[in-house]
């Protein structure tokens, strides 16, 4: 099933277990997927973009969750 979704940065920092901040970051450096959508200046992206993100993250190889 397609989840689609739009999580804002708070809603990637609550997944991924890290501070709001940290997921800013993570797009300041290229490390996070182009958002989905952008409304009103923000960027959103969906959760089946950041969940396959996530699952490709360097540090989660091999993970099952």
């Amino acid at each position: 099933m397609t989840d689609r979704g739009l999580w804002s940065y708070k809603d990637i920092a609550a997944h991924i277990r890290v501070q709001p901040d940290t997921v800013r970051s993570y797009r300041k450096h290229g490390l996070l997927p182009a958002p989905d959508h952008v409304e009103n200046g923000k960027p959103y992206w969906y959760a089946d973009t950041v969940r396959a993100w996530v699952a490709a993250r360097p540090g989660n190889r091999g993970r099952r969750g």
